[in-house]
């Protein structure tokens, strides 16, 4: 490397870093110190070396924009898995991603030992239908490892043409060998709100991902719950599970529709610009009816400062699997060029200053993964009065026979077991929500 093009690059780094720097005959003289402890020379001469070794030994030549774009991802890789340089393309994406529509196979996934962890599968897209679970660490990307892949490239590849597959070799906790799934591509459109009714005044939502609009989608989402139920609901469960999280507003925006005062979450880092504290306004959507919170290991990030401030204002109880533990702020920082870096900034904590990072929020009522199904038992009905010859009729049932028809025909209609084979926790959840709306009306 000529000394013009390493006092380009020292100078490039200086400015980078955000320091002055005198460079003459190949000596660098520093300047002041600035209110970071200026820069540590010794390795940025290491740094100006290798660029050079690597200029002139390569068994290939690179391009210094490439050099130079790889040592800032490495500046950044190394602090922890969430901080990343995006690239014109990347920042792109993140900001199409926030607003609910981009391409790929619908899954959230970071780094663990080498590997590509499976954070969560979204709802409705090509990963979630082909069985991909929360947890999943991809060890092959069609046939390529991905052991000392960096998660920018992995990525990259799972990404492709609406249309085009791909084969995740994965191992999954339990199973005795990799797995291999053949998924195709497609256009993801997260539809971040979903609702429905579970009976007569219980409610179902389901958040999948915190988005620009997910709070104003919740609260339609309720009030369209209301208008199918001709009035106010007696409880509802709100479904967070496998939800890896999004924007840091759009859970305070969910927690202040259920919260009429008091802190959400506060946001701390090292500068007062990412000191925050959020706080909820008047206003309960439910006006206090029960909530059951569902939660699991793939519940992240957002999802735990939601489920973090309805626990610690006993708003709502917290039901299902340890959540994941993310508990840092991220901030998008755009750069000159197009590009931004995806900066870990702070930590956030819950209305009771938990910090979640690396714990996790623990449910009040936690469940294991259960599949149910009826008893047949041994094919003898149980005998009860009704049964028994010249049993006295309740004199408030005036037509017995007819009255025992209905109720048949509506037990059959309605599988009382056919949510708990379906969804346990769910099931579950509705149980507990009747119970709290009983015990709110004595």
């Amino acid at each position: 490397m000529n000394q013009f093009t390493r006092n380009t690059l020292i100078l490039l780094l200086g400015l980078v870093l955000g320091v002055s720097l005198a460079i003459g005959q190949g000596v660098l003289a520093e300047k002041p110190a600035s209110r970071n402890g200026g820069l540590p020379l010794e390795a940025v001469r290491t740094l100006s070396e290798v660029f050079d070794k690597i200029k002139n030994n390569y068994v290939e030549e690179v391009k210094d924009k490439e050099l130079l774009d790889n040592a800032i991802r490495g500046m950044l890789s190394g602090l922890d898995p969430h901080s990343t340089y995006l690239d014109a393309k990347a920042f792109e994406e993140l900001r199409v991603g926030t607003t609910g529509e981009f391409g790929g196979l619908g899954i959230v996934v970071g780094m663990e030992d080498g590997f590509v962890k499976v954070i969560s599968p979204i709802d409705d897209t090509p990963a979630q239908r082909a069985g991909v679970k929360a947890g999943d660490l991809i060890i092959r990307l069609d046939d390529t490892p991905v052991k000392g892949m960096s998660l920018d490239d992995a990525v990259k590849i799972m990404r492709g043409k609406p249309g085009s597959s791909i084969e995740l070799t994965i191992v999954r906790k339990g199973e005795d060998k990799p797995l291999k799934l053949n998924i195709t591509r497609d256009r993801i459109r997260v539809k971040s709100v979903k609702q429905r009714l579970l009976e007569p005044g219980f409610a179902y939502v389901r958040i999948s991902q915190f988005q620009e609009r997910t709070g104003s989608d919740l609260r339609k989402a309720i009030s369209k719950l209301k208008k199918e139920n001709k009035g106010r609901l007696k409880g509802l469960v709100l479904d967070l599970r496998n939800n890896p999280g999004g924007l840091l507003d759009a859970a305070v925006s969910v927690s202040d529709t259920f919260l009429n005062k008091g802190v959400i979450v506060s946001v701390r880092g090292r500068t007062e610009d990412n000191k925050i504290t959020q706080s909820a306004r008047p206003g309960d959507i439910l006006k206090g009816a029960p909530m059951v919170v569902l939660v699991n290991e793939g519940s992240a990030s957002a999802s735990e400062i939601v489920a973090g401030a309805l626990q610690d204002h006993k708003r709502a109880v917290i039901m299902g699997q340890k959540t994941f533990g993310k508990g840092s702020v991220q901030t998008v920082i755009p750069l000159g060029n197009s590009s931004a870096l995806k900066l870990t900034t702070a930590r956030y904590y819950t209305p009771s200053k938990r910090s979640i990072q690396a714990e996790g929020i623990v449910p009040d009522i936690e469940l294991d993964h259960l599949k149910v199904s009826r008893h047949e038992g041994n094919g003898f009905k149980p005998l009860k009065e009704a049964d028994l010859s010249h049993h006295l009729d309740n004199p408030a049932n005036h037509d017995g026979k007819k009255d025992k028809k209905k109720a048949a025909k509506d037990k059959k209609e309605k599988d009382p077991l056919s949510l708990a084979k379906d969804d346990y926790a769910l099931f579950e959840a509705l149980n507990l929500l009747k119970g709290l709306h009983l015990l709110s009306n004595r």
